[in-house]
């Protein structure tokens, strides 16, 4: 039976070690902002993002760490939004992962140069990391790229500004879900997959899945919110209904929004069955995110 602990251990070591080696250190100038890039990439996190890109690759057949500098990437682009996400002009949150958020402990000034940095070093990192044939090589970068852009992360979050107090609209909040959180989970398992020089039906198969299983994460985000405690969470608990936030729940009801994950989780199952590789990591980390309490 497949060990998924072991197996997310294992990753968040590998991904965590990698990132240290790669990161600038404390020491090098400027050193306040490299404290704070390591503040917040360091603060324990998932590494979900990475994580799911090395298993797209393992489902392929890959080599290992074939995926691996596609996964440091996303994970501190990802850490980047969450940084600029917490700023006072946006969810304005004090607690991110249990501890301070990091504009409340280097100031808003730096904490929006860390992100920036962050964001520029993954771009810099796949510059090194060109993508195997048939993509050509500039293919990580652009798959990552369109994901955190205008018609991905930023645009979801722009959206998601602009919905609070607004009436509940079902279109609208798919938009938000699929760009803001959905188009990085997306953007990971095809990371993988062209790193693992997969074809097109390979491509369309992990692509249906990180559509499926990103919008079942953020639906599940929705119901934490709503039903867990901060200490659980490591943030605010609540928050969402407290600033008006249009969610699966204040526009579905709890119980639509769980019977949706779980048809999302199926949907994303199916999608993998056809890969040639092992794909007991997908299976499971699916499961695993839809089921989860934190």
């Amino acid at each position: 039976m497949f060990d998924l602990q072991a197996y997310l251990d294992e990753r968040i070591c590998r991904v965590n070690a990698a990132l240290d080696r790669r990161l600038p250190p404390e020491t090098e100038r400027p050193e306040a902002l490299h404290r704070a890039m390591r503040y917040s990439v360091f603060a324990g996190g998932k590494r979900l993002r990475p994580i799911l890109c090395l298993a797209a690759a393992d489902a392929l057949g890959a080599r290992p760490d074939a995926a691996l500098t596609a996964g440091l990437a996303l994970e501190i682009l990802h850490t980047y939004t969450l940084i600029h996400d917490d700023l006072p002009g946006m969810d304005d949150d004090d607690l991110r992962r249990g501890r301070p958020t990091l504009h409340t402990v280097v100031g808003v000034g730096n904490a929006i140069l860390a992100g920036d940095a962050l964001l520029t070093l993954a771009f810099e990192w796949l510059a090194e990391a060109p993508a195997p044939p048939p993509w050509p090589p500039r293919q990580l970068a652009l798959e990552l790229a369109r994901a955190a852009g205008s018609r991905g992360v930023v645009g979801g979050q722009v959206e998601d500004l602009a919905a609070e107090g607004q009436p509940p609209d079902a279109g609208r909040l798919d938009y938000i879900h699929r760009h803001k959180t959905g188009a990085l989970i997306r953007a990971a398992v095809r990371m993988g997959a062209l790193a693992a020089g997969a074809g097109e039906a390979a491509l369309a198969a992990v692509t249906a899945y990180g559509e499926a299983i990103g919008l079942a994460f953020q639906i599940t985000d929705d119901i934490l919110n709503e039903t867990s405690t901060a200490e659980a969470l490591g943030k605010a608990a609540g928050s969402d209904r407290a600033r008006g936030k249009m969610t699966f729940v204040s526009v579905h009801g709890i119980e639509a929004a769980r019977r949706q994950a779980a048809r999302l989780t199926e949907t994303a199952l199916t999608a993998i069955a056809p890969l040639p590789g092992d794909s007991a990591p997908l299976d499971a980390l699916a499961r695993w995110l839809a089921a989860r309490t934190h």
